[in-house]
């Protein structure tokens, strides 16, 4: 099977501090904090991995890790390695989100490299879970081609901004997982703001909760949750 026909799954994973983590002496943060990075930097030489910080932006997540792979197990395997180190006995996972790849039914003429998902790398990761009203699949399918391609026309003019939806339907609670990345939050925001004005949007049931996520570097990341990179910044 050629490679961009393979099925991708992609997950999200959020995690939460448990404010007691805090109170461990600096030594044992430390040593927490590098086992997990040191487990996050072997699986990113595995599969598709990457880390955002939430700190300071949502009260119920810290950061998030975006996760591709044609593996599924290595989502499992992932998990039970991260479990194994001392920060995981402190962390608590409030959202966790699957999905997986495939052809979209409403552009035909969509080449196979549009099928996968590849992270370009952008500073932001705007991500949040999607349903839509039972009332847009029992519209006719040229109706619902129609809307999409709209849709699609008019996030075609952000270029600053990538999309990545994936499918959920039998694997998660949610029917998509949408995934934009982009240059700066402003840029997400005057997106939605414009597509709230499309036929498609009608049939929205659900689009939340959101997380805008920064790409930052997991030890990054993970000396910010105790303060650790602002006391070596003001002690040099």
């Amino acid at each position: 099977m050629a490679e961009e026909n393979r099925t991708q799954y992609v997950a999200y994973t959020l995690y939460r501090v448990d404010p007691l983590w805090r109170r461990l002496p600096v030594d044992e943060r430390a040593a927490g904090k590098e086992a997990f990075a040191e487990a996050v930097a072997d699986w990113a030489g595995r599969m598709e991995l990457r880390s955002y910080s939430l700190v300071g932006v949502r009260p119920d997540a810290d950061f998030m890790l975006w996760k591709l792979t044609e593996r599924y197990d290595d989502l499992r395997e992932l998990g039970a390695d991260l479990n194994a180190t001392p920060l995981a006995g402190y962390l608590s996972t409030p959202y966790s989100y699957l999905a997986a790849t495939k052809p979209s039914q409403y552009f035909e003429r969509e080449s196979p490299r549009h099928r996968r998902v590849v992270p370009r790398g952008a500073p932001y990761l705007v991500v949040y879970p999607f349903v839509k009203k039972r009332e847009w699949y029992a519209l006719p399918m040229d109706d619902r081609r129609r809307a999409m391609q709209e849709h699609a026309s008019i996030g075609s003019r952000f270029v600053t901004i990538t999309n990545h939806t994936t499918y959920s339907f039998g694997i998660d609670d949610q029917e998509f997982m949408t995934a934009f990345e982009c240059e700066s939050p402003e840029d997400f925001l005057q997106l939605m703001m414009t597509l709230r004005e499309t036929e498609a949007s009608r049939y929205t049931e659900r689009d939340t909760p959101i997380f805008v996520g920064t790409a930052e570097d997991i030890r990054s990341i993970l000396d910010s949750l105790d303060g650790a990179a602002t006391r070596v910044e003001a002690g040099s």
